[in-house]
Parts: C-alpha cells; structure tokens; sequence
C-alpha cells in the first residue's frame, strides 16, 4: 500500500488524530512561514483529512522542494 501525503493549515494540527497518521506532533514539518503542515497516512483516508488534496510521493517531494518549503541554499 502506498502512502499519501495532506498539507494542512497549521491551525488545523489540533484536529489531527495522530494515530491514524504517521507523524507525532513533535515531528511535523511546517512551511518556512510556519503556515502550512503535513502528514501522511497509508489505507483509507482519515475523516478529518476529508476533503484537503491528496498527494503521492513524488508530488509532495516537488511541493517540499519549492521556496516556501525549502530555504535556497546559502554560499
């Protein structure tokens, strides 16, 4: 089974129900701005995942790579 990946608003990491997920709360990763989150899950979409955009690996791999995700590299 293949993973699926959510972004959502840092806001909404309250309504999280981390053990349908894989990430602990202590382990999200969020935007540069601090704005936006993810997680990712395997199986049947969690309820309060329903209706945010679903990503597979490699779309959130190039979502991750943008500038507000990733810092430009220093020289």
């Amino acid at each position: 089974m293949s993973r699926k990946y959510v972004i959502i608003n840092a806001d909404e990491v309250s309504d999280v129900v981390f053990s349908e997920v894989f990430e602990m709360s202590q382990s999200l990763r969020y935007n540069l701005a601090g704005t936006q989150t993810f997680v990712k899950y395997e199986g049947a979409k969690p309820r309060f995942l329903h209706g945010k955009t679903t990503y597979t690996h490699s779309e959130i791999l190039a979502i991750l790579a943008t500038s507000a995700w990733t810092s430009p590299p220093t020289e």
